[in-house]
């Protein structure tokens, strides 16, 4: 069939009546926050969503445009609870309110069990979940803001087996998918360094008395002590090992001891060290003027990973502005070839499977009741 000159040129405008529909900008532009707001992780939560609703507000406030056209950015947060099933049905609440991408979530469980209702309606969802199964699941809307813990088990096993002058390792985990599967990946790291574990075990998440694992760790005569438990955890370790003469012990965990609270609690033994993906704000360039907007703003310090969060709007309005859309779909292609400048930590590129390409795993001693950087690594 052959259409005349005049047909064709009807098909081309309603073509382009229809594109210009689908791409329509609209006046406001939801954001979504998916991060637990209740419970014991409420503080990292509020922390996540601070950091995007401060850089909503300087963005409102400068005057937000896409494709030339005034636009209001407004943030819709949900409590996650940091439950899987929570989280898919506050998943489905942000696909119901029309949002743009979602910030979300912290916990890696959470994320990958909301991973398919985004997935489902091309809806970004930009995680600082570390687990490296999340990026995993063949999904194209799994975008990971920091490194995963495929490289920070090879930082905590190789920084412990390289770096610590000690001789007889123990690993001991919280039994979680998430504690375990870190803590046995760098017992395996420590293996490739030549360094035999003497001890491996697996206690749970709420363990504080370890009456029966210090007469284990005093008759191995275990000098360094490699973990995933958590910070209130390892605190009263620190208490029992002190109190059993063991002051040489050196600790090095994962980022949940990284923590204000064990901070302060690492008198009396050799020394306490961190790894964590999530390096603080005040060790980039930028982080000082980000900090000091967000003690202005909320009137506190940040907690965990608000820079990061902070960052992540940025990322998604220039995605916005790049492509002149505030289409979900358009916007996800954006945001995976997308090489943006982040205010605060720099860089952000999205690698084809979703991993962080700038990531990186930072090393921290307890000392004088603050973490001081170490080192840190993108490597390992």
């Amino acid at each position: 069939m052959t259409l005349s000159r005049s047909a064709f040129a009807g098909v081309a405008i309603a073509s382009t009546i229809l594109l210009g529909a689908c791409n329509r900008i609209p006046d406001t532009v939801k954001i979504g926050v998916a991060q637990p707001l209740s419970g014991p992780l409420a503080p990292l939560g509020a922390d996540m969503k601070n950091g995007v609703q401060l850089a909503v507000d300087e963005l409102n406030a400068k005057g937000f445009t896409i494709n030339g056209k005034p636009v209001k950015l407004e943030v819709v947060a949900v409590d996650d609870k940091a439950n899987a099933e929570t989280g898919m049905a506050v998943a489905q609440t942000l696909v119901d309110a029309k949002v743009v991408a979602v910030v979300g979530h912290l916990n890696s469980g959470v994320s990958i069990a909301a991973a398919p209702i985004y997935a489902q309606h091309n809806i970004a969802e930009l995680a600082i979940s570390t687990k490296p199964e999340y990026t995993q699941l063949d999904l194209p809307t799994t975008l990971r803001l920091v490194a995963n813990d495929a490289m920070q088990s090879k930082a905590l096993g190789s920084y412990a087996a390289t770096q610590i002058d000690g001789k007889r390792f123990a690993v001991v985990d919280d039994n979680t998918p998430y504690g375990k599967g870190l803590a046995d990946l760098a017992a395996v790291e420590m293996k490739k360094n030549k360094k035999e574990v003497i001890l491996r075990a697996s206690l749970d998440d709420k363990t504080t008395d370890f009456s029966k694992l210090i007469p284990e760790l005093k008759s191995k005569n275990i000098d360094v002590f490699v973990t995933t438990l958590a910070d209130f955890q390892v605190a009263a370790l620190i208490e029992q090992i002190v109190k059993a003469g063991m002051s040489e012990m050196t600790i090095i965990g994962g980022d949940t001891i990284k923590t204000d609270k064990l901070s302060g609690a690492s008198a009396g033994i050799r020394a306490v060290y961190a790894t964590t993906p999530i390096v603080d704000a005040r060790e980039f360039i930028a982080g000082p003027q980000f900090l000091s907007r967000f003690r202005d703003a909320f009137k506190g310090e940040p907690v965990y990973g608000a820079h990061y969060a902070y960052d992540a709007v940025y990322v998604l309005a220039a995605a916005m502005q790049r492509g002149a859309t505030a289409d979900p779909k358009n916007v996800l292609n954006e945001l995976k070839h997308i090489d943006a400048l982040a205010p605060v930590t720099s860089n952000v590129r999205f690698r084809g499977d979703g991993e962080q390409h700038y990531g990186v795993v930072s090393v921290y001693r307890a000392r004088g009741g603050k973490w001081d950087p170490v080192t840190r690594s993108d490597t390992w």
